[in-house]
Order: structure tokens, then C-alpha cells, then sequence
């Protein structure tokens, strides 16, 4: 009987994933084999939980969905990822916030450059991927509702009706070095994971969204395994394409991962690959060497 490889033979170079928290770090988590290859770019616009007290007490960006996606990199966990991930209990003011959180802060109210200090921890953890926040700014994700509008992530996932459209405040600089990772890369990958709070936030910046545009590479939305309870069940997938190429440009998507009872019609310059990616413990999550896989086989139907 032989083994299952930990992986696929990858003829991608460079690889950058956007989005947030659980989503992104799955999909980092299943390519991390790229190492220096790879590159997430995380939204920073959560308000909520641990990160959301901070940045009400503190100011400062939102760390919360960097920390997740370092940790979840790290497929095998050690000491120091699990001191990274440590949460403390009660409901005291230290109560519920992630020493990950505190630490990522830490580093920049010493005035150390966001990106700088992920880079520590990075070293720390011994994670070779790469890891950017989408600015480096502080800035909340906002919705316009039909006669009024809504400020704060947390407030944007509650909503009971479908947006008219997302924006950022205050309007905020793209990091740098995400751009440079962006032009560089062979493949970019949407998804998966909260579509409004996760995937949209990265490109909202104006600078992020055009060099996705001009980018060669070619873009892979993936979607989730799983329906979303939040106003974005009410989005087809078609519906969430559109709202994606909206932002990046008119037929920029190449191709759709989604599911085997995704049936619906989707536009003719999309490539769509249907496979069951579940992961055996929990159904919703992808598994991680199927998703590598499929991202592989679809890259090639693509070329």
C-alpha cells in the first residue's frame, strides 16, 4: 500500500493568497512546501474579539488574522507556536485576549515597523513563508447600506441585508512589499473564507486591486466548502465573481475550485474545477494536500 505524498508537484514559482483568519491560513497551511515561494496577504480591518479590545484600547492595526495565519502555517506545532497561540482564561482584563495578539502590539508600540515585527516572529516560529499585512495602517472595513452606512467588520458580518457596496476608512496605503509580491507572482489565489470581512478588504485598496489587474499571473477564486451564516448566503457564486472582478477588473478571475454540488451557471471565461476538498475531521475545511492539488490541477487546465 503506498503512502499519500505530502504534496503535489507544484510547477508554480511564486505564489500570493489573500485573505483572513481561518480561510487564508488553511490555504497557506496546505502550500507552506513553497516556503520563500509563498506569500500571504492578510486583511487587517477585524475588530473584534481580542484584537478588537486592543484596538479600541491601544489604536493600531488589527493582528488578529496575521497571528492566526502563522500559526496555522505551522502544520507540526512546537513550544514556541503554542505560547503564540496561548489565550488567557477568566474574564479578567486579561481575560479572552491571545498572548500572539499582545506580542504582535508589543513590537509596535515600540515603533517597530508592522512588517518587521511579523518578520521577527516569523524567525521565532521558523515559518519561511511570507507574511504581509495588506497596509500598515490602521483602517476599518464600512458597508453602504440603501439609505445609510455602517463602520466596523463586526457590524458588516451582522448585517440582515445585502450591501450596496464595501469601502475602507480611513483610505489606506497598500503595504508596499505587497505589491512588489503581487507583481512577481505566477498564481493568486481569493479565498477561502468570510467573503465580505476576509476576501474583499484586500481589494478595496486601490493600488492592491490594479496590480491584481496588471498582474500576468493568473487569479483562482476558491471557494468555501461550506454555506456562510451571514448576509453572503444570499450571493451566488456567480454573484461573488462579479462582486470580486468589480474590484479588480472585468473578466480577471480565470478560475473557480467549489464544490461537486455547485451547479449553477457561471460566466464562459471562468475554468471551474468541482472536487470534493473536505478535510476528514471537520467537512467544512479543506483538506490540505487535496486543495495543494487541486490548485495544481487547475493552474495547469488553465495554462
Amino acid at each position: 500500500m503506498t503512502s499519500t505524498p505530502r504534496h503535489p508537484h507544484l510547477t508554480v514559482l511564486n505564489v500570493v493568497a489573500l485573505g483572513g483568519g481561518h480561510g487564508l491560513g488553511r490555504v497557506l497551511s496546505a502550500l507552506s512546501f513553497l516556503r520563500e515561494n509563498l506569500t500571504g496577504i492578510v486583511a487587517t480591518t477585524d475588530n473584534g474579539g481580542s484584537t478588537g479590545r486592543i484596538r479600541s484600547q491601544q489604536g493600531g492595526i488589527a493582528w488578529g488574522d496575521l497571528r492566526n495565519c502563522l500559526t496555522q502555517i505551522i502544520v507540526k506545532p512546537t513550544v514556541a507556536s503554542a505560547l503564540f497561540e496561548y489565550r488567557f482564561p477568566g474574564n479578567g482584563e486579561l481575560g479572552g485576549h491571545n498572548l500572539g495578539n499582545l506580542i504582535l502590539k508589543a513590537l509596535e508600540n515600540m515603533q517597530i515597523r508592522p512588517l518587521e515585527g511579523l518578520n521577527l516572529v516569523r524567525d521565532l516560529l521558523h515559518v519561511r513563508a511570507f507574511l504581509i499585512p495588506m497596509s500598515e495602517m490602521p483602517v476599518d472595513l464600512g458597508a453602504y447600506l440603501a439609505n445609510r452606512h455602517i463602520l466596523g467588520e463586526v457590524a458588516v458580518d451582522a448585517l440582515e441585508e445585502l450591501p450596496q457596496g464595501l469601502f475602507l476608512e480611513p483610505a489606506v496605503q497598500a503595504t508596499p512589499e505587497a505589491l512588489l509580491a503581487i507583481e512577481k507572482a505566477n498564481v493568486i489565489l481569493l479565498g477561502p473564507g468570510s467573503f465580505f470581512t476576509s476576501i474583499m478588504p484586500n481589494l478595496l485598496i486601490p493600488a492592491l486591486a490594479e496590480c491584481i489587474n496588471q498582474s500576468s499571473a493568473k487569479v483562482i477564486f476558491i471557494d468555501n466548502i461550506g454555506i456562510e451564516h451571514s448576509i453572503v448566503s444570499h450571493l451566488t457564486l456567480a454573484d461573488r465573481v462579479q462582486w470580486i472582478e468589480k474590484a479588480i477588473g472585468s473578466q480577471r478571475v480565470n478560475g473557480v475550485i467549489t464544490t461537486p454540488t455547485e451547479v449553477a451557471p457561471l460566466p464562459e471565461h471562468l475554468c471551474v474545477l468541482r472536487r470534493d476538498l473536505s478535510a476528514e475531521d471537520v467537512y467544512y475545511r479543506h483538506d490540505r494536500y487535496k486543495l495543494s492539488k487541486a490548485i495544481n490541477d487547475l493552474v495547469a487546465l488553465i495554462s
